[in-house]
């Protein structure tokens, strides 16, 4: 389960109600998902996205995305550190970014338009909707590993 850690506040939310609450309030959806069925560990994006395809297709006909794909960073992919550069530098998208932990974890930092900036830890289960022209960035964990939808 995800951990939301607001540094001006110096206050720690680890609660599913309170997290949900807290990010709603600053416009970013949090979400615990479990799979239809088990996914083995090293399981193909296929065999990933066949298994969530429920979950994935509802939350495209709620958003209107069009395509869903896995990705894969470990300690051995190739340019991971130039990758992890233009990853956690702040920047924004034009369309929402919606993240499904698999596998591993990683580090969100959300910057509201209105509000103190908040840093998300995620790990497998946990769905994230950054909306589209959000400032934020992200690292990887001390383990550099994240499996994702």
């Amino acid at each position: 389960m995800a951990t939301v850690h607001i540094p001006n506040e110096n206050r720690t939310l680890t609660q599913d109600e309170e997290i949900r609450t807290y990010l709603d309030g600053i416009g970013i959806a949090y979400k615990q998902w479990k799979p239809a069925h088990e996914i083995a560990k090293g399981a193909s994006a296929e065999e990933v996205l066949a298994a969530y395809a429920p979950e994935i297709e509802r939350l495209k006909a709620e958003g209107g995305y069009v395509t869903a794909d896995v990705i894969d960073v470990t300690p051995a992919t190739p340019g991971l550190d130039a990758m992890l550069n233009r990853f956690n530098s702040e920047h924004w998208h034009d369309e929402d970014e919606v993240r499904f932990i698999i596998e591993g974890r990683g580090l969100f930092h959300i910057h509201p338009r209105e509000g103190n900036v908040v840093s998300i830890t995620v790990e497998a289960g946990d769905l994230l909707r950054v909306p589209r022209g959000t400032w934020h960035w992200f690292d990887l964990c001390q383990e550099k590993r994240i499996r994702a939808i």
